[in-house]
């Protein structure tokens, strides 16, 4: 049996977080806006997974973390992906990820041995916040994302990486904890 599955750190919510996804989802129906108390930093988009291969999968995220203490980071900025001209994706931008991404690098080699292909762009420290699912009726949310460029929407000490499990519904991505590997352990 497969899921959809990925690796990542939570970032827990706070006030200004919620007053953003609140703002953007005011401000355009072509945007899907994630539920802010499921905010994270996809580590490594899986796919399809293998119930079988978690054990490994869980290895491997050890192997990765190993000698990695919990550290801050610090939930600041806004922007969208491509560019604010062509938005496919809304974000929030994460300072402070650099421990993370080392773990993402190593686990690029180490998944790739069992199956998982290799990202085809760098890895950049984001979390994403909404989808664009039109092209019209984003000038709002440019402005919104503008006037948020340098703001700072909480600072959060990263201390696991989870395996998790993703499934897609018609209200969004609902996501689940498969396993938690605590830094610094």
């Amino acid at each position: 049996m497969t899921f959809r599955g990925f690796i990542a750190v939570d970032v827990p919510e706070s006030p200004a977080l919620d007053q953003l996804a609140a703002d953007l989802r005011r401000a355009s129906p072509s945007l899907r806006v994630v539920d802010t108390g499921q905010v994270h930093l996809t580590v490594k988009f899986l796919g399809e997974t293998e119930e079988g291969l978690i054990p490994e999968i869980v290895t491997t995220i050890r192997e990765a973390t190993a000698g990695v203490p919990p550290f801050e980071i610090r939930v600041r900025g806004t922007g969208a992906f491509p560019s604010l001209g062509r938005m496919n994706v809304i974000w929030v931008g994460v300072e402070g990820a650099e421990p993370i991404a080392k773990i993402a690098d190593s686990l690029e080699a180490a998944l790739e041995a069992l199956g998982f292909p290799r990202e085809g762009r760098p890895w950049k420290a984001h979390v994403t916040l909404a989808r664009a699912k039109g092209r019209s009726d984003l000038d709002r949310v440019r402005r919104i994302l503008e006037s948020h460029a340098s703001d700072l929407f909480g600072t959060h000490t990263a201390d696991a990486v989870h395996l998790k499990r993703s499934v897609l519904t018609p209200q969004g991505a609902r996501y689940s904890v498969v396993e938690t590997v605590r830094l610094g352990s």
